[in-house]
């Protein structure tokens, strides 16, 4: 009866009967939420590990690539059909470590034969590169565009350099 007046006479008293529903309401509704709580399990996420920092090789070896290789082997190291080889998973770059640095110090000649394709363009030596700069970038092509081997190291290129001196 006292409610039935409040909403007939005044607007505050309707205002506090809507007050009083809403305040009943959420109090009831904040049970079932503890109840569901209660009941949800809360997946265990693992911590996820950050990745191994690359070998310095990698970054410096790309930094050559992009001086030197990129122009002719293009960024995914795909080549160019029938002008320059691919480097992707081939036996001159995962095989023996110096067929690779040979090409790499020496050069190569027109009419390549590789992989069963000829490649009529000449890849002029880069022997004017340090024996760390071979390294790098020889060792960034061994472990990129999918390929993994051994990396080469600059002690390797010296190596090279003086088993093949004339």
């Amino acid at each position: 009866m006292v409610i039935n007046r409040l909403l007939k006479d005044t607007i505050p008293g309707f205002l506090f009967v809507l007050a009083a529903i809403v305040l009943f309401y959420s109090c009831n509704s904040s049970d079932k939420k503890k109840e569901a709580s209660a009941k949800t399990e809360i997946p265990n996420v693992s911590k996820t590990t950050p990745k191994a920092k690359p070998p310095p090789y990698i970054a410096e070896g790309k930094k050559v690539y992009r001086q030197v290789c990129l122009t002719c082997h293009q960024a995914n190291g795909g080549g160019v059909p029938g002008l320059n080889p691919p480097l992707i998973k081939t036996d001159y770059v995962l095989g023996d470590k110096s067929n690779l640095l040979e090409i790499i110090i020496m050069g190569s000649e027109a009419e390549l034969a590789r992989d069963k394709s000829e490649y009529a363009n000449v890849m002029q030596g880069y022997g004017m590169l340090g024996d760390e700069e071979i390294a790098n970038v020889a060792s960034y092509i061994r472990n990129s565009f999918g390929n993994k081997a051994d990396p080469i190291t600059p002690r390797e290129v010296a190596a090279y350099r003086s088993a093949t001196k004339k």
